[in-house]
């Protein structure tokens, strides 16, 4: 039997060293999506109104899954220095259960991306109707448009409509030049076309989708197919020290 434990003990140092290092890596993902749930809800909160009518849950979801993982990397990284087979095949039983939390996240989020747009569509046509330059839609709307450099849904004249415009005319946050961008200019619908820029918010946001999707899929699904690398670690890690301590006995 000495020779067999022998053997097995460079074995168990090796998968020892391996799974510490898949958890320190587990739990820097934890910390990224931690830090993104939080810039999420704390910076991006107003652009939110425009994708959805209400108060979207995804920042919550983002920092909880985040705060979990960063948990359960480090509980995984006690496990492996205890080296205690229960705790190890614990660790690979919250691994499963974040595996299929995001293999359901990548899955909803590709599916429903039409949906994603349709509501975009729908919310962001309204805060334009509905603008005044003061509430958080009305500024999110502004800073939409100032970041992307475009105008209105479609384009500039889908501010025509706007309950707005015979006060005030098109935005100021529409102006390609602000120097250059009277009031009276954005209340002329003739002058205000070679003042302002001519894309809307609506083609340039559903083309980002568009383009990052699979990008972001692809992430997605290869963070949750990493998740088998750990639980198989895991276990194997489990079954060798268990079959150890059998060879001592």
């Amino acid at each position: 039997m000495a020779p067999r434990r022998m053997e097995t003990k460079p074995v168990i140092f090796c998968l020892k060293m391996l799974l510490l290092l898949y958890s320190f890596i587990f739990w820097v993902t934890g910390v990224v999506l931690l830090a993104v749930g939080l810039w999420w809800k704390f910076m991006l909160a107003p652009y939110m109104l425009l994708v959805s009518s209400t108060h979207s849950n995804a920042p919550y979801v983002l920092t909880g899954t985040g705060a979990a993982i960063v948990l359960f990397g480090l509980f995984g990284c006690f496990a492996t220095c205890r080296g205690r087979p229960w705790m190890l095949n614990l660790y690979a039983v919250f691994l499963s259960l974040v595996f299929m939390a995001e293999l359901v996240a990548g899955i909803s989020g590709f599916v429903f991306r039409h949906e994603i747009k349709e509501t975009f569509l729908t919310t962001y046509s309204e805060a334009v109707m509905k603008y005044d330059g003061r509430d958080d839609r009305s500024l999110a709307v502004d800073g939409v448009q100032r970041r992307l450099r475009c105008c209105g849904v479609y384009n500039y004249t889908s501010w025509f409509s706007s309950v707005s415009f015979p006060v005030s005319g098109i935005p100021t946050s529409c102006c390609v030049n602000l120097s250059d961008c009277s009031g009276a200019d954005l209340k002329n619908t003739t002058v205000a076309a070679h003042k302002v820029y001519k894309q809307g918010c609506y083609e340039l946001v559903t083309a980002f989708i568009e383009s990052n999707m699979g990008i972001i899929a692809g992430v997605t699904f290869g963070i949750a197919f990493s998740q088998l690398i750990g639980m198989t670690l895991s276990c194997c890690l489990s079954r060798f020290i268990n079959a150890n301590q059998y060879e001592m006995v």
